[in-house]
């Protein structure tokens, strides 16, 4: 099995595509879905948006599993120009419109908050209003024009699959010797 890396330009228009249930539904690309938002941090803060990481590194190490709803293959949050910004990157293997409805389910039966309280115009009852949550996000959505796999449109469960078995063969060659 041959892996070609692969790059798709996305338009810059979204009125052509399919709508769900909270807007246009971005096509998945050889990263897979995804989506990037930057906005402003709430004066003063910073610092709680780093607590955060903290807490939730600290949720994670006592389940390993917790966001393993979410079908993630990375996040990344960024604090930027002195503080004062942020980004948050995911990609993971759903549409948005069930990541994000995923995303809240998740954090309000875990009781773990989100970094996202940190920023301006976040809704403090995101809680128990996912449109208001999925409202932010998308007005926050810096979409991308082109994306790139080096092994595209592979999930995050083959990828934990192919490892397994990579283990599982380097284990019996062990066996073997």
């Amino acid at each position: 099995m041959e892996i070609k890396p692969q790059a798709v330009v996305l338009p810059k228009e979204t009125d052509h595509l399919e709508q769900g249930k909270y807007g246009p539904v971005f096509p998945r690309t050889p990263a897979c879905y995804g989506f990037t938002i930057v906005a402003n941090v709430k004066p003063g803060r910073a610092d709680a948006m780093r607590e955060h990481g903290h807490a939730l590194a600290k949720a994670l190490e006592q389940d390993p599993y917790l966001l393993a709803p979410l079908k993630l293959h990375y996040l990344r949050w960024v604090l930027f120009d002195d503080d004062t910004r942020f980004m948050y990157q995911g990609i993971f293997d759903t549409d948005f419109d069930k990541y994000t409805e995923d995303a809240v389910a998740l954090f309000s039966k875990a009781g773990v908050s989100t970094a996202f309280e940190n920023l301006e115009g976040f809704p403090e009852d995101w809680r128990t209003n996912p449109e208001a949550f999925v409202r932010f996000v998308r007005e926050h959505h810096c979409p991308s024009f082109i994306e790139y796999g080096e092994y595209p449109y592979v999930t995050a469960d083959e990828i934990k699959k192919a490892l397994r078995i990579k283990g599982a063969l380097s284990e019996m060659l062990d066996q073997l010797q």
